[in-house]
C-alpha cells in the first residue's frame, strides 16, 4: 500500500471511528445472510464463504479497537503517540484469514468423498447475492476512506471484504455451473479455490502491515511534495540535506538538516524553521517535524549553488 498524505483532523478521526463501528454491524448482517444461504443449500462452498465472513466480524471489532487506541493523544509512556496500533489490527486480520482458510480446507477434506446434491440452490444463491452486494458497497467505502485518512486498519478491513466479494462472485458463478451441469464435485472444488485465494490475501495483509511497522518512508510523489514545501519556505537558509520521512499510521514524521550562515542569530534561524514547519503543517495534517540547524561549514554542496538546494 502506497503511503499518501492524509486528510486528518478531529472530524476525520470521528468519521474513521464511526466507519469502524458500522463495519462491525455490516459484518454481522452479511454473516447472517451467508449463514442462511449455507443452511438452505448445504453447500461447502457457501460454508467457506460464510466462514470468511466470521473472520470479518472479528477483524472489524479488532479494527475498531485499534483505531480508538491510535487516536489517543501522546502521553508519558508513548511520547510519539499511538499511531501504530492500527498495524497490529491489520496483522491480526491477516492471521485470522489464514486460520479461516485452514478451516475451509478441513471441511473440504471431510466432504470431498461424500458430495451431496444442493438443496434449494437458487434461493441460497439469491440470499448470498444480497450479502455480496452489501459487502461490495461497504468495501469500496472503507478502502476509499481509509486511504484518504491513511488508516491501515480501515484499508486492511476494506481489502479483506473486497476479497470476500471476489470469492463470493466466483462461488456464485461456480455453483450456478454445478446446478446446471449436475457436477457435484464443483462445490468442494470451489471451496478449495476460495481457501487458496484468502490464504494469498492473508499473506498480503500481514506483509503490508509489517511493512508499516518497519517505518516505511512516504512514496516518491509525497517526498517531492515535501521537498517543494521546504524549498519554497526556507528563504534565508543555504542548504537542506539528510531529509528523512517515515509513516506511523496517520502520522507523518519528517526530519532534515537546515544549513544557515554561521553568523546568523538564533532568533533568525528559528523564524525560518517556524515558517517551514507552519507550511508543512498546513499541507500535511498529523505531521511531526524535526529540524536540525547547522552552520554553513557543514554544507555538503559547494558555495554558489542555487538558493536553498537539497544535498
Amino acid at each position: 500500500m502506497a503511503a499518501t498524505i492524509p486528510l486528518a483532523g478531529a472530524a476525520a478521526k470521528r468519521r474513521i471511528a464511526a466507519l469502524a463501528f458500522w463495519s462491525i454491524v455490516v459484518a454481522f448482517v452479511v454473516l447472517g445472510l451467508k449463514a442462511v444461504a449455507w443452511w438452505i443449500t448445504g453447500s461447502v462452498a457457501l460454508y467457506s464463504d460464510a466462514l470468511e465472513s466470521t473472520v470479518n466480524v472479528i477483524a472489524a471489532a479488532a479494527a475498531f479497537w485499534a483505531i480508538r487506541v491510535s487516536q489517543k493523544p501522546a502521553d508519558e509512556d508513548h511520547p510519539f503517540g499511538h499511531h501504530k496500533a492500527e498495524y497490529f489490527s491489520a496483522v491480526l486480520e491477516g492471521v485470522l484469514i489464514v486460520v479461516a482458510a485452514l478451516l475451509i480446507l478441513s471441511e473440504v477434506w471431510r466432504t470431498w468423498r461424500n458430495t451431496a446434491p444442493l438443496e434449494q440452490p437458487w434461493e441460497g444463491l439469491a440470499v448470498n447475492g444480497v450479502a455480496t452486494v452489501i459487502n461490495a458497497a461497504w468495501a469500496w467505502t472503507l478502502i476509499r476512506a481509509g486511504r484518504n485518512a491513511r488508516s491501515p486498519a480501515l484499508v486492511a478491513d476494506g481489502q479483506h471484504i473486497m476479497t470476500d466479494v471476489i470469492t463470493s462472485v466466483g462461488v456464485f458463478i461456480g455453483l450456478v455451473g454445478a446446478v446446471m451441469t449436475g457436477w457435484r464435485i464443483l462445490d468442494p472444488a470451489l471451496a478449495v479455490i476460495v481457501a487458496l485465494n484468502i490464504l494469498w490475501q492473508g499473506w498480503h495483509v500481514i506483509g503490508a502491515s509489517l511493512n508499516g511497522l518497519m517505518d516505511r518512508a512516504v512514496d516518491l510523489h509525497d517526498n517531492m511534495r515535501i521537498r517543494d514545501i521546504i524549498s519554497t519556505n526556507s528563504k534565508g537558509a543555504i542548504e537542506v540535506h539528510d531529509l528523512k520521512t517515515r509513516i506511523a499510521g496517520r502520522a507523518t514524521f519528517i526530519e532534515f538538516h537546515l544549513i544557515v550562515d554561521g553568523d546568523m542569530p538564533v532568533r533568525e534561524s528559528h523564524v525560518i524553521c517556524d515558517r517551514i514547519e507552519d507550511a508543512l503543517k498546513a499541507e500535511i495534517p498529523s505531521v511531526r517535524i524535526t529540524i536540525h540547524v547547522e552552520p554553513d561549514d557543514e554544507a555538503k554542496l559547494p558555495k554558489g549553488t542555487a538558493a536553498v538546494p537539497f544535498a
